[in-house]
């Protein structure tokens, strides 16, 4: 939604001000006549093939029917110009800002690019719209619309469910879906299932926590999952029961998307063509007697390096990402070693660190799920390990 960072950002200092004005939020007194003519729906967008929109968005819709006023509230909006985009992204150190946009606005642009737009209107009482209206002006405030985005624990799903549950007068029911405990890298999988190398760079991120069973609130990171969450809610009130929706629109229908390929080549070919190349040096080697320094010297500079990502990631804010069992393979230790195996000279002391790394790593693949293609690595390294062990013993005899 970049593309309307202007517009919103003159929008929302007028419109700003018009929510907080003391004139009309001053009072306390619910008008409901006034009120309930105000629609509070959830907006629940779908996925389309950008790799930042793979999982959807959602927004709080405010409708005026008596007086045609009619907003978007988007938690969603970032900016790729601020400094280190990239690097805070990854420490999760992002800030993302609510913004508030006319609504017809929105739909085109997710007509254009396929994605369906699904309306939930919700059952309120006039106490209630307003209630969530005066939050949503507390929100648009400057010193609160920005706010510390965190992929699964705080984004645009989480913070329109938030002011939604928390301005309810009665007690929020969810019906509980049978049999249903995903992990979030099960989760993220079904988002990415059609980009094998958005799946593998997830996957490299991800740690232990990220195979961990979830938990209904967990679950509602991803716009679809609170959309039906909503669909099946209760407000129980002074002995009764309503529908938390009592009525669902299909705004934008979807539309047809072209999937475009990431890369020619999957992860797991990549490292199926690895495992060959690795084979045949290693067979080669065995021909003449000796090693290929350099063939070792560029999987330890690619591990090592590799491992510095991974070793970073351990100071990260995102909490799925500090104990990440893969760093047992991928660590920047290989660096420390490489100029002695460059040099033939003390490099012995590396083949028993990587075989003692080899074998860790292997035992860790039981308390997590690693990225495709990592046991092949690791396969590729134990080769390596064993023809280097081989051919030293042999010399030595």
């Amino acid at each position: 939604m970049k593309q309307f960072k202007k517009i919103f950002r003159t929008f929302c200092l007028f419109f700003g001000c018009i929510l907080t004005s003391t004139d009309t939020f001053a009072s306390k007194d619910v008008n409901a006549e006034r009120w309930d003519s105000v629609e509070i729906s959830l907006l629940t967008c779908s996925s389309h093939e950008e790799v930042y929109s793979l999982y959807g968005h959602t927004a709080i819709r405010y409708h005026d029917l008596r007086t045609g006023d009619d907003y978007a509230f988007n938690w969603g909006s970032f900016s790729f110009d601020k400094p280190f985009f990239v690097a805070r992204f990854v420490f999760g150190l992002t800030d993302y800002e609510l913004v508030a946009l006319p609504f017809k606005y929105f739909c085109p642009y997710y007509q254009e690019w396929g994605s369906s737009v699904t309306e939930q209107v919700l059952n309120l009482t006039p106490s209630e719209t307003y209630k969530i209206w005066q939050a949503l002006a507390e929100n648009l405030k400057p010193e609160n619309s920005v706010y510390r985005y965190n992929y699964f624990y705080d984004n645009c799903s989480t913070r329109p469910r938030d002011i939604i549950e928390k301005n309810l007068e009665g007690k929020l029911e969810y019906q509980p879906r049978e049999n249903y405990t995903p992990s979030y890298r099960e989760m993220t999988h079904e988002c990415t299932r059609n980009h094998d190398w958005a799946t593998f760079g997830n996957d490299m991120l991800l740690g232990v926590k990220a195979d961990q069973p979830t938990k209904r609130e967990q679950q509602e990171f991803l716009p679809e999952n609170l959309m039906y969450d909503f669909d099946h809610a209760q407000i129980y009130a002074d002995g009764n029961y309503r529908p938390l929706v009592k009525e669902r629109r299909m705004l934008v229908a979807p539309g047809v998307q072209i999937i475009e390929p990431d890369f020619i080549c999957p992860p797991l070919t990549v490292f199926g063509l690895l495992l060959v190349i690795t084979i045949g040096i290693s067979l080669l080697e065995w021909r003449r007697g000796k090693t290929f320094k350099y063939y070792d010297g560029l999987l330890m500079l690619a591990q090592g390096l590799a491992g510095c990502v991974l070793f970073v990631m351990l100071f990260s804010q995102h909490p799925t990402t500090s104990t990440n069992l893969q760093i047992l393979l991928l660590n920047p230790l290989p660096l420390f070693y490489l100029p002695s195996v460059l040099k033939r000279k003390g490099n012995t002391r590396w083949w028993t660190v990587l075989i003692m790394m080899i074998a860790l790593f292997a035992i860790g693949r039981v308390f997590q799920d690693y990225a495709e293609g990592m046991m092949i690595l690791a396969l590729c390294l134990l080769i390596r390990y064993c023809i280097n062990i081989k051919l030293r013993n042999n010399k030595i005899t």
